[in-house]
């Protein structure tokens, strides 16, 4: 039996109907999906996709969104796209109210099919986007070498078509408690904005305990704005108002003194729109991380200088740390990977580029320089030094290695974490204990240092022995150089977060250390993000 149906029909119940074609769900019927203008209009519209051009071809061109079954699927995913700049994704790509638009100029078999292309075109970008994130790290810094989890496109199409389709987009973001606050945030954020509720600057360097006037009061009114003192009517640098300068310094990541130093005043004085950007990108770099991240797992945030065992969600173990120096060639880079084993007493053998770099040009001054440090020959012997004419070389020619030997003032220290990597980083001990006293600890050529090494090898071990400090006191009593193997490799995640909610749901802010989260915002912002009050 053959169905026909006429332009000047179909043009008559698109326009007559559309006025409830999402809540009623009708749009065309399966004849003219079947029509050789739709077929002709999606294959040319997909033509330059192949992903979307055989996911057609495969499904004889049945429709998806735009047919009499398809209600459903298309409010679905119309809801979510009304959302999407919530999560600070680039709603030009997707954009819900031109789609809607593009529905109610539909007149002919050709516009169906080319709108059925751009919804679908549409669902596979946001799907990829809020679950894996609009950026490729690695093309916005150099440093970011994460691997992220994306998702098979026709997998997306495909559970669409079967699967209740609203869970299944709402599934697509990550679940982790900490994006759902950061959007929390995002929102917030923008209604201050909006409302210029945060109040002006503070024009003073610094307010000391005891202070009094105008300055105070800018200082108490931040406060009150930001949630960490309650409304009052106070002039004075009081007790209460310390307490919430003491807080706040906690969630900065300054050391919480209460008083309003030069540090402090200057991270009080950000603006909003600041801490929006960051956490913005803050929402992308856990995209990034969209994956399971191990019931327990090493989380090292960069930008924290910090370093934390975290068990089914909650913090068992946390140490400062000393990351790489903000120089081109010592940034630590961002990446996930599994610890294997420690190294008790390690050795250091000094890396080629630090050999080259800092050692070689020492040594050609004063052979002597550097003294605990032994010369090695590619066959793995210490040779003297008086047997090396060092001015005789570059650094590219340099024939040596070097290595320090196990000792209490090794570069090491008594122990190190290996997750072997492409990277050659690695967390470890050190003998230079007074840099953890500094308050941004960017000292190291890359590798991750720990205030507590012992006691983090300690909590390492104290899921596979009932004596944990005893059997790691056994192989350090050696003096010897010894691997102590994990019974199971712990996931360790070296992140670089701006923004993130404490365990107690409130935002923290630290400095972008690197630069790379301004990176990561301009390209946010090139690819079409726009922000809620921030212009440019």
């Amino acid at each position: 039996m053959n169905f026909v149906v006429s332009r000047r029909g179909l043009a008559r119940r698109i326009g007559s109907a559309f006025c409830m074609v999402v809540a009623c769900g009708w749009f065309a019927s399966p004849v003219v999906a079947q029509t050789t203008a739709f077929r002709q209009a999606v294959a040319e519209s997909a033509a330059l996709d192949d992903v979307i051009a055989g996911w057609y071809r495969s499904q004889a061109y049945d429709t998806l969104w735009t047919g009499p079954d398809d209600a459903v699927r298309r409010n679905a995913l119309l809801t979510v796209l009304e959302k999407a700049a919530d999560h600070g994704l680039p709603v030009v790509r997707y954009d819900a109210d031109a789609l809607r638009l593009a529905f109610t100029s539909a007149r002919t078999e050709g516009d169906i099919g080319r709108l059925e292309v751009m919804m679908t075109r549409a669902f596979l970008d946001y799907s990829h986007d809020v679950h894996s994130g609009v950026l490729v790290p690695s093309k916005v810094d150099a440093g970011i070498v994460r691997e992220v989890s994306v998702l098979n496109p026709l997998a997306n199409l495909a559970a669409m078509n079967s699967e209740n389709p609203l869970d299944f987009l709402r599934n697509l973001p990550p679940k982790a408690p900490a994006y759902a606050l950061l959007m929390k945030e995002k929102i917030k954020l923008q209604s201050i904005i909006a409302t210029g509720e945060w109040g002006s600057e503070i024009d003073r360097a610094s307010l000391d305990i005891g202070a009094t006037g105008s300055a105070v009061v800018q200082l108490r009114n931040r406060m009150i704005a930001l949630g960490y003192l309650r409304a009052t009517s106070t002039q004075t640098y009081d007790a209460a108002l310390q307490d919430a300068v003491r807080q706040f310094q906690i969630n900065v990541g300054l050391e919480p003194t209460g008083i309003a130093n030069e540090s402090t005043i200057a991270q009080i004085n950000v603006r909003p729109d600041d801490r929006l950007k960051s956490v913005t990108v803050a929402m992308e770099r856990m995209r990034w991380l969209n994956t399971d991240l191990g019931d327990r797992y090493v989380w090292v945030n960069l930008t924290d200088f910090s370093a934390k065992i975290i068990d089914h969600g909650k913090v068992t173990f946390a140490t400062r740390s000393v990351i790489g120096k903000n120089s081109a060639d010592r940034r630590t880079p961002e990446f996930s990977d599994q610890i294997e084993f420690m190294v008790v007493n390690p050795s250091w053998n000094v890396p080629r580029s630090i050999t080259t770099k800092e050692y070689l040009p020492l040594l050609q001054r004063n052979p002597n320089a550097a003294g605990q440090l032994n010369i090695i020959d590619r066959n793995g012997r210490i040779v003297p030094r008086g047997a090396i004419n060092f001015a005789a070389y570059t650094a590219k020619n340099f024939p040596f290695s070097m290595r320090q030997a196990p000792s209490e003032d090794n570069a090491l220290g008594l122990v190190k974490f290996m997750f072997p990597n492409p990277y050659n980083i690695y967390l470890h001990d050190t003998p230079s204990k007074s840099l953890f006293a500094q308050e941004v600890r960017d000292f190291s050529h890359g590798c991750i240092r720990l205030g507590d090494p012992v006691d983090f090898a300690h909590a390492l071990l104290a899921v596979q022995t009932n004596d944990p400090t005893g059997e790691f006191a056994r192989y350090l009593a050696t003096g010897r150089e010894a691997s102590l193997k994990l019974d199971k490799p712990v996931p360790v995640h070296l992140v670089y977060f701006t923004a993130y909610p404490s365990a107690k749901g409130k935002m923290t802010y630290r400095r972008d250390v690197y630069g790379r989260d301004a990176l990561i915002y301009d390209a946010l912002s090139a690819a079409g993000v726009a922000l809620t009050g921030i212009q440019g």
